[in-house]
């Protein structure tokens, strides 16, 4: 069975629930919320009847369970945004290191079907400068989630330790950042890189439905390697 889009409506899911539950100050959908995201990285895999993935899935409930009945079920939303985009700003900037190729510039040359060497020389400079301002982009989002979960009251980082911030936020304004504008300044900056491409680049895709048509045809095996 194909978990691609299940696990995509699952991902699309968690940010509002993470939203509901931390505006709500529902300990229930925050444990709703956790368990989505636990879906997303196990589905496919529970799907294939991994053991493993079975174990894992089991672990996660029994977890949640217990996390249900502590006075901490809310705690993990703050970490979960702060962990997702410092884990993907690695793997961006992991890619810029002597002898890799650059992340997009694997995307560009899986799209223009050759190898990442062959390449337009300006071509391999604009598309590991990408890689680069993704993996500042997300790094930044990572730490000014990392400041807003720290600050955040009254169930925040600190306040959970009983340390007062110099300045705090409430779980509300938190919330709207992490779970989202973060999406919305990634969509942003996605959309108009591509516009910014299409004029620096012209010719090379029709329109953006074209460039994500593109992108989607590149197929599932091609993205599960990609970030390996």
């Amino acid at each position: 069975m194909n978990s691609a889009l299940p696990r995509l409506l699952l991902a699309l899911a968690y940010p509002w629930l993470a939203h509901a539950a931390s505006t709500r100050g529902s300990n229930a959908l925050a444990i709703v919320a956790l368990a989505d995201l636990a879906l997303v990285i196990l589905l496919d895999p529970l799907l294939r009847l991994r053991s493993w993935a079975w174990i894992g899935a089991l672990l996660v409930a029994l977890g949640l369970a217990g996390l249900a009945l502590s006075a901490h079920a809310l705690l993990p939303l703050l970490l979960v945004p702060v962990a997702v985009l410092a884990f993907i700003a690695w793997m961006f900037g992991r890619t810029l290191r002597a002898g890799r190729v650059p992340l997009i510039s694997r995307i560009v040359a899986a799209l223009e079907d050759k190898p990442a060497t062959q390449l337009a020389p300006e071509l391999q400079r604009y598309t590991r400068r990408l890689t680069a301002a993704w993996a500042g982009l997300l790094g930044t989002l990572a730490l000014v989630n990392l400041l807003l979960a720290l600050v955040a009251v009254p169930r925040g980082l600190l306040a959970s330790v009983g340390f007062a911030a110099p300045w705090v936020v409430t779980e509300t304004q938190w919330s709207w950042c992490a779970n989202l504008l973060n999406y919305g300044l990634v969509v942003g900056f996605f959309v108009g890189e591509y516009l910014f491409r299409k004029r620096v680049f012209p010719g090379r895709y029709r329109n953006f439905i074209d460039f994500m048509r593109r992108m989607g045809s590149l197929g599932p095996a091609f993205w599960s390697t990609l970030l390996r």
